[in-house]
């Protein structure tokens, strides 16, 4: 049993949970207050529950370093992402108490961010953060927070839609450096992300299978993958191999920085000043992923192919890259005029078949043909 007594005007409660006491200032001056919190406690007891005053200790900091250790332990690629989100976090939420974040606070932190000039995009990845913070220390044993507060995400528009025309494409590679066409060409070729590409190594490559492998673990959904090289990105690789052999220096990496001493990195400047010097205006490299998946579509080959080439493991973030252009729209409205003149002198409710004329028929006997 609980119990209610002073310490100098304030009301103090008494309480027990496993055998262990608990002590807890209501701070207030009015028994009846005291009462009501001291039945409360008692009543999530009851429930099994931790008693609230456990709950009002744990601070922002506590979910936040849960958090970042989660990453660390299972080896996140986007350990980086997330420290940059919390270091936003932390400017409104640091040593506040868990209890006190709320709808309110955080829309206050939304409208912050949003007067920072942070786009949408981003302000959602911070909010992702702190629901999972939020909800990781929910899910603990014993929790540390007994309630996830309504987090409110904004609408994203900033989807980038950029894509290259096959003309552009080679345009922009004739004017890079030598060292810096083929790793494009793959690019182009396979819609690979830039890591993968960079951090390619010949232990991965098999030029008389025409194949190359990525690992588990070694992409970005940590999922293996396999393309076979069609013969441009064959020679491509042929050409990579040989001028290996004849520098002698046996590096693993398959595409290596202008000295050749190292694998390719950055190149910032030289691809803008590439895309310039092509009148292209300046492009992303990931315009290049996007281009990939959208020719692979326009071919033919089946999305699920598509996406396994890629290494896009869902089909939303894969719609998105499957960009539509100018051109596509203007083929589509060429094909519904087509199929609306089909369409005239037809009564509705009938369906039309195609009427085929005997061999060595008559023009005109054709004709009536397709009239009736």
């Amino acid at each position: 049993m609980g119990s209610i007594y002073k310490r100098t005007r304030i009301y103090w409660i008494k309480y027990y949970r496993n055998g262990k006491p608990y002590r807890e200032s209501t701070k207030t001056t009015k028994e009846s207050d005291a009462k009501k919190l001291l039945k409360k406690r008692e009543g999530e007891i009851s429930e099994g529950k931790l008693p609230g005053i456990y709950f009002d200790k744990v601070r922002f900091d506590e979910l936040a370093e849960d958090f970042l250790r989660d990453y660390r332990i299972n080896n996140k690629k986007s350990l980086e992402r997330a420290e940059r989100s919390i270091g936003h976090l932390k400017k409104s939420f640091e040593g506040r108490r868990v209890p006190l974040i709320d709808t309110p606070l955080i829309n206050t932190y939304i409208e912050t961010r949003q007067n920072e000039g942070a786009a949408n995009a981003t302000i959602n990845r911070e909010l992702s953060a702190l629901k999972r913070m939020l909800n990781m220390g929910a899910r603990q044993t014993p929790p540390k927070v007994d309630r996830v507060p309504y987090i409110p995400m904004l609408k994203e528009n900033n989807t980038r839609k950029g894509f290259f025309e096959h003309g552009d494409f080679i345009a922009l590679r004739n004017k890079l450096p030598d060292y810096l066409k083929g790793f494009v060409t793959f690019a182009y070729k396979t819609g690979w992300r830039i890591s993968e590409i960079s951090n390619l190594t010949w232990s991965k490559v098999d030029l008389d299978q025409g194949i190359v492998r990525l690992e588990a673990g070694e992409t970005k959904n940590d999922e293996a993958r396999t393309i076979y090289l069609d013969e441009e990105l064959k020679e491509v690789l042929v050409r990579r191999w040989e001028t290996r052999k004849k520098s002698g220096k046996l590096l693993s990496y398959v595409f290596l920085n202008g000295n050749g001493c190292d694998r390719l990195k950055r190149f910032d400047k030289r691809w803008k000043r590439a895309c310039e010097n092509a009148g292209i205006g300046v492009r992303l490299f990931h315009d290049l992923r996007r281009t990939a998946v959208r020719n692979m579509v326009r071919a033919g080959i089946p999305e699920r192919v598509a996406m396994m080439i890629s290494g896009h493991k869902t089909r939303s973030v894969f719609e998105r890259y499957n960009i539509v252009n100018d051109a596509d729209l203007k083929l589509a409205a060429q094909k519904l005029a087509t199929y609306q003149e089909s369409q005239m002198g037809t009564k509705s409710g009938t369906i039309i078949k195609a009427a085929v004329a005997k061999p060595n028929a008559p023009v005109a006997q054709v004709d009536r043909a397709r009239d009736s």
